[in-house]
């Protein structure tokens, strides 16, 4: 990694063993891909005050060259916490590096559209596709050259899901 490790705790003793096993599996993920910039280790433990009790809280913020990627996990213990957040974060590495790679072919899902709006400074925008419908997209969706890259009217082969508020483009690559 470029950028050393951070680690930080939310009332949760930092001991050196767990400081020595976050940091030894954060080099495991450094070793699956040797281009993470940074890697930043949230712990939170659940507060004793009735009103905000709840499970253990780990989240992982790596930087890797075009965008970032998340794992953040819940669990009853912080063992289970963090053994979610780390495969969560090796699945998501792995999945990038096939992507960086081509390995995932365009499949029957993808389709072809045009960037209809960009918001550079708040790192979203729309595509628009053959019908007409407007599809958001994340800057984190797409693959390089990066969202910095993209123009309005450029064309773009995309993935799509539902998201929360209507339908969500997964994957975006210039076409």
């Amino acid at each position: 990694m470029q950028i050393p490790l951070e680690v930080s705790a939310r009332r949760l003793d930092l001991t050196p063993a767990l400081e020595a096993e976050l940091r030894e599996r954060a080099g495991k993920l450094d070793h699956l891909y040797t281009r993470l910039t940074s890697c930043r280790i949230a712990l939170e433990r659940p507060s004793f005050h009735h009103n905000e009790g709840g499970p253990y809280r780990v989240r992982l913020d790596l930087t890797v060259p075009g965008g970032e990627l998340v794992a953040n996990k819940e669990a009853e213990t912080l063992d289970a916490a963090l053994n979610d957040a780390f495969e969560a974060a090796e699945r998501q590495i792995k999945d990038f590096v096939e992507r960086r790679r081509g390995m995932i072919k365009a499949g029957p899902s993808a389709r072809h559209g045009t960037v209809l709006r960009l918001f550079r400074d708040q790192g979203f925008g729309f595509l628009t596709d053959e019908d007409g419908s407007e599809i958001y997209f994340h800057r984190n969706a797409v693959l390089d050259p990066g969202f910095e890259r993209l123009e309005v009217g450029a064309t773009v082969r995309y993935a799509v899901e539902q998201g929360f508020e209507g339908p969500q483009a997964t994957t975006v690559e210039a076409a």
